[in-house]
């Protein structure tokens, strides 16, 4: 299996599968003398973990991680440095009945076909368990990218047709304590509420749905992005697009500018009174000609509803013979709340890979 590794300078590989050992990546390129905080590391991992709410899935892991190389008296050294999170809570039996059954929706059968085996147990390397390795990795690059005065920062602004109104911030700080009031991880408490019921009736039934997380990244200087093929919104909708279960990126005005016209759409540049231009909007994004502008960067990823549902399902076994299949054990009936480290993570991996990349030019 090719296509385990991401980024070019500050360039990551994760391996392992959701029932195996453990998971783990290695981070290569990361700067020398970079302080590294655990509790950080491990605050970003208990955002992601399960079992932490009525409203994700039961399976208990720490998720706590091990780092065996490339730090030393709690500075990075330059050097690769490995990151080992073992599995704790597997329950292999759960998968049992689609050992050779195909679930709808699932790896299952791509796999199969692709590879001519697949570990059935969880989906293998196709589970979502692989993104704790990338929240990991991406806890370090948040650290990274702090030194330098950025900051990325994410919240549920929908599930299913709930959608939270938008939300302008200026404190990074103020905005992560709001989202971390709910389990929903909705910066807007009375949205967040609406947000958690639907998803608890959701998860009664049976049923999963799908939601959306809105990114920005703060203080992104003038200049991240390569073109023409690693324009930095290229990278952005790459590395959201390689989360499981995303179906959708959009960056700035996203698909809504399409019904516009140029002369609402274009971002008009001026100076404002410390002397830095900035435009008096930011349908773009914060990207332009795939070069950051200076101004904020704001995406959406979208996430299709959890493909494991506990009802019966008509599908096929290996043979191509009908058959009917159910989901068991444990699941998230939204995997939204949990996917807002992930589209962190990814999101400081991106930026501190152009970051670096650019400082090339210096």
């Amino acid at each position: 299996m090719a296509g385990n590794s991401f980024g070019q300078v500050f360039r990551i590989t994760t391996f392992g599968e959701s029932h195996g050992a453990a998971i783990g990546v290695i981070i290569d390129g990361c700067p020398p003398n970079i302080e590294l905080d655990l509790d950080f590391i491990q605050y970003e991992l208990d955002k992601r973990k399960p079992g932490q709410s009525k409203i994700t899935t039961q399976r208990k892991e720490s998720d706590t991680c091990q780092i065996l190389s490339g730090v030393f008296e709690g500075k990075t050294t330059g050097t690769p440095i490995a990151i080992v999170i073992p599995n704790e809570d597997q329950k292999s039996k759960d998968y049992d009945h689609n050992k050779d059954t195909f679930r709808p929706s699932h790896a299952d059968y791509t796999y199969q076909h692709k590879y001519g085996i697949r570990d059935h147990r969880g989906g293998g390397r196709s589970s979502a368990r692989e993104t704790a390795a990338r929240v990991a990795a991406g806890a370090i690059a948040k650290l990274a990218l702090k030194k330098v005065g950025i900051d990325v920062v994410a919240h549920v602004s929908s599930v299913g047709t709930i959608d939270a109104p938008h939300i302008d911030f200026s404190s990074v700080e103020a905005f992560e304590a709001l989202r971390e009031s709910n389990i929903v991880r909705c910066a807007d408490p009375a949205t967040a509420k609406e947000m958690i019921n639907l998803i608890d009736q959701i998860r009664k039934e049976g049923d999963t749905i799908g939601g959306k997380v809105s990114c920005i990244i703060k203080n992104c200087p003038v200049g991240l992005g390569e073109p023409v093929f690693d324009k930095l919104h290229a990278d952005l909708g790459k590395a959201m697009l390689s989360i499981n279960a995303v179906h959708g990126f959009d960056y700035g005005s996203g698909f809504d500018g399409s019904t516009m016209r140029g002369s609402e759409h274009n971002d008009i540049f001026e100076k404002n009174h410390l002397g830095n231009v900035i435009t008096r909007t930011n349908f773009s994004g914060g990207i332009q000609g795939g070069i950051s502008n200076g101004m904020d960067i704001n995406f959406r990823v979208a996430f299709k509803p959890v493909a494991t549902i506990m009802t019966n399902q008509q599908t096929v076994n290996k043979d191509g013979d009908a058959a009917e299949i159910k989901g068991k054990g444990r699941h998230d009936p939204c995997v939204v709340p949990r996917a807002v480290a992930i589209v962190e993570a990814m999101t400081a991996l991106v930026v501190i890979d152009h970051f670096l990349r650019h400082n090339l030019y210096q």
